[in-house]
């Protein structure tokens, strides 16, 4: 059976003409799903019921099952959530000030083998569909009292430009006016630099955030192997081609390794490197994890690092890492796999 949280509203209201019936009738189903949390057809009050009986032959509206949910200290909660084929998913709810951010999946495991990554660690398992995409958005918004997800990154599990057809359909459900209604503004796609893909991302579809984490090819190389085949130049090329959009900029992610990318001199490379760049720098202190041999940069070394890119007159942030008690934290996700030998 078909996953309801497959389909945009073009591919419900088709199903709908097949069955004899008005397309407003798509559009009905689709708020009682996403705007009212109805997850059973009999209570779609307003449908005859020999339709709701038809919807129940045709679509399933089971979300991954949440199996785990573990609030850390500073107050974000990683989720884990359970697949129709038994396979753990994590996303990552951080809750903010004036938002609540949830960070999704889009892959089990991941292709990219960045040296930083535990998810990396794991291997490529299998992509996610854009209904388990959709789904953990679902899955965990049934789970929050008195609170709601208003931002969306596409920065957990997996490369979410290697799995480029789900995931733009999972941004046209969740962006769906009659849906979930997500502005653009409040979804940032993360990517390592698949060039190819990201020149296929509208730029008023999503907020692009670049993987940049090095200054010089050699050292992107040996951290992350996708620079052999989209080095920096690549990278830069296509960010500054993005400023051609107005007051559209790019996130240059920058994770701080001790002793190998937070020194003065990769400071002055990288505001050189990005010059002509319309963009925002999110400097991530690396999150240590027991699978791999890289530390967190001192505090010092993230201070100076951050107030010579502000002297350049970057804007530079240097964002905090949530969830590290709980192994939610920038790069930890998957590590169940390593701790339990899955795969």
């Amino acid at each position: 059976m078909t996953s309801f949280f497959d389909l945009t509203l073009n591919d419900i209201e088709a199903r709908v003409e097949h069955l004899g019936l008005k397309r407003y009738r798509a559009r009905q189903i689709y708020k009682w799903v996403y705007q009212q949390d109805t997850l059973d057809f009999d209570g779609m009050t307003n449908l005859p019921k020999d339709l709701r009986f038809s919807l129940k032959g045709l679509f399933s509206l089971a979300l991954p099952e949440v199996t785990e949910s573990c609030p850390s200290t500073d107050g974000s909660t990683k989720f884990g959530l359970k697949t129709a084929d038994g396979r753990l998913v994590e996303s990552v709810l951080i809750p903010e000030k004036e938002r609540n951010t949830l960070c999704i999946s889009t892959q089990i495991g991941c292709k990219m083998s960045c040296r930083f990554c535990v998810t990396g660690k794991i291997g490529f398992i299998r992509d996610l569909t854009a209904g388990e995409i959709v789904g953990q958005v679902m899955a965990v918004r049934g789970k929050l009292v008195d609170a709601r997800i208003t931002n969306i990154v596409f920065m957990g599990m997996g490369e979410p430009l290697d799995n480029l057809q789900h995931v733009l359909k999972a941004l046209e459900i969740l962006e769906e006016p009659m849906g979930l209604n997500f502005s653009y503004r409040r979804v940032t796609l993360s990517s390592v630099g698949l060039v190819d893909a990201l020149r296929q991302i509208d730029p008023r579809r999503a907020l692009i955030a670049i993987s940049l984490n090095a200054t010089t090819d050699e050292q992107r190389s040996y951290l992350m192997p996708i620079n052999r085949i989209y080095p920096l130049r690549s990278l830069i090329n296509y960010a500054k081609g993005l400023g051609e959009v107005p007051r559209l900029r790019v996130t240059i992610e920058y994770v701080m390794i001790k002793g190998f990318n937070d020194s003065l001199d990769d400071a002055k490379r990288l505001a050189d490197l990005l010059r002509g760049v319309r963009c925002k720098i999110n400097l991530i202190p690396y999150n240590e994890s027991p699978y791999i041999e890289f530390k967190s940069p001192d505090p010092e070394a993230v201070l100076r690092f951050q107030d010579y890119l502000v002297g350049r007159h970057y804007t530079a942030i240097v964002r905090d890492s949530r969830g590290l008690d709980v192994g939610g934290g920038c790069g930890q996700l998957g590590m169940k796999y390593l701790e339990e030998g899955r795969g």
